[in-house]
């Protein structure tokens, strides 16, 4: 499959955020910012530091409320809902991967994949299973019982990812996924991530401010001051840059 397969064949907008407006205290953060996202669309969220760029995917995930403005997923209004319909949400059919992974250390890696459907009610069994067969896509299913403190930083974002995508989310929603890694470590998840995400039909957004990551994505958004200064709606998608490497040749990465 291409990784334009999914642009090809499915293009309803599954996200979209609409004249949104977040400050902290007097410092404005996003200034009247409007976005769409198609399903199974993988785009990059791009600009320099202050730009607004966590903020803005902060607010489509509904981990913070926009001041103004509104986020529809799925024909409902998100920001409209309360924390705890939107926590239930993302455990749901919204994922959320921030750059350090934040696996929960007292759990085992199978636990903490396993988390978000034990969650949701899924039966210990049933659930540890599913995180097995997530954590084998990313090549750590050897580790299911050993505790984030026993891995190296690249196998700890990739059970990382492995959780953020359990549930099978419509959305996954990246913060720097790949700052914690070397470069080598963060092309080989980068390149399972979207294949993956590919496969299931998962639209992703990747904020990230390095080049090679945006390479990544088939959409660029670009923020300044606040402000969307480019979405990339008119430039053609992009191949996803080819593997240097394979999971099985860095075991410890």
């Amino acid at each position: 499959m291409t990784p334009n397969a999914h642009l090809e064949t499915t293009t309803a907008t599954v996200l979209t955020g609409t004249d949104l407006v977040r400050s902290f205290g007097k410092t404005p953060a996003l200034r009247g910012v409007s976005c769409a996202i198609r399903a199974g669309e993988i785009v990059a969220i791009t600009g320099p530091s202050g730009s607004g760029k966590s903020t803005l995917l902060l607010c489509l995930a509904g981990v913070l409320a926009p001041d103004a403005g509104a986020v529809n997923f799925g024909g409902r209004r998100i920001d409209q809902l309360s924390e705890a319909e939107r926590s239930r949400l993302r455990r749901t059919e919204l994922g959320v991967l921030f750059q350090f992974g934040q696996l929960v250390p007292e759990l085992t890696v199978g636990e903490n994949v396993a988390l978000p459907l034990l969650l949701s009610g899924a039966r210990r069994r049933e659930a540890l299973g599913t995180a097995s067969e997530w954590l084998d896509r990313f090549g750590v299913a050897d580790l299911a019982q050993r505790y984030p403190g026993e891995l190296s930083g690249g196998q700890q974002q990739r059970a990382a990812v492995a959780r953020s995508l359990v549930t099978e989310p419509r959305v996954l929603f990246a913060d720097e996924p790949t700052g914690a890694l070397d470069s080598l470590a963060g092309e080989q998840l980068l390149t399972q991530l979207t294949r993956v995400a590919r496969e299931n039909g998962t639209a992703v957004l990747i904020v990230t401010h390095e080049a090679q990551v945006a390479a990544y994505a088939q959409r660029e958004i670009t923020l300044w001051d606040g402000s969307v200064v480019d979405d990339g709606s008119t430039a053609a998608p992009t191949e996803a840059p080819q593997p240097v490497a394979t999971f099985e040749d860095d075991e410890e990465g």
